[in-house]
């Protein structure tokens, strides 16, 4: 197994107030082992780049911590949601690496 990579169920959901903005709010125990892993590594706003794969999809995005939630938010891009068919509330299986 990869040091760096998790993989993982989540649903998507859709930001309020922000027209468009979708995310997945990674698992609690996911997290968790980031930051501990992972977290003195973070960069502005506390976010981890990363590589993400979903479907036949792989993309360079970042991941950010969300207090509220205490766990780390991966938004996915129009274009993703648009090619593998993913919508609000859609349950998608992910592949994410940690690119530090």
């Amino acid at each position: 197994m990869n040091y760096n990579q998790f993989t993982m169920q989540a649903t998507v959901w859709l930001y309020p107030g922000m027209a468009g903005w979708h995310f997945i709010t990674l698992p609690a125990d996911v997290s968790e082992e980031i930051k501990d892993r992972f977290g003195d590594k973070k960069r502005g706003w506390g976010s981890l780049p990363v590589e993400v794969t979903v479907g036949t999809t792989t993309w360079k995005t970042s991941i950010f911590p969300d207090t509220k939630a205490q766990a780390y938010l991966l938004p996915i891009k129009a274009d993703v949601r648009k090619k593998e068919g993913i919508a609000a509330n859609t349950a998608v299986t992910l592949l994410l690496e940690i690119r530090v």
